[in-house]
């Protein structure tokens, strides 16, 4: 099984930064896909950022440039640095893992609210 916790959110004035920590534990690998997800009131939850085991990172185009993704395979940890918040930024964020031969079984975090004020 596999657990993540995420930490690091919470109140920010735009422009503003946080970063956010998901640490797992369980049976990880350094080759599980990681990202962050984050779903605001009413909508859908999207993909933020994602990273592979090898580093490679990709983001969605609402975030690129302001975010960075990054991960530390010794500690089973995913970072994500948010900068030049915007309060459309304002959501409840998830850290994702997925395993499986296809990547196709995913695990969730609790998530942790960011709140952009303008």
């Amino acid at each position: 099984q596999v657990q993540l916790v995420e930490s690091g959110g919470g109140l920010v004035q735009t422009g503003g930064s946080l970063r956010l920590t998901c640490a797992g534990s369980g049976t990880i690998s350094h080759i599980n896909p990681m990202g962050w997800y984050r779903q605001a009131p009413g909508k859908q939850r999207e993909l933020v950022a994602s990273i592979t085991g090898g580093g490679r990172a990709s983001y969605a185009a609402s975030v690129k440039g302001r975010f960075t993704i990054s991960r530390d395979n010794v500690k089973n940890t995913v970072y994500l640095q948010m900068n030049s918040l915007r309060p459309e930024d304002t959501a409840v964020y998830y850290c994702n893992l997925k395993t499986g031969y296809f990547s196709d079984i995913d695990f969730w975090g609790q998530g942790t609210q960011v709140t952009v004020s303008s």
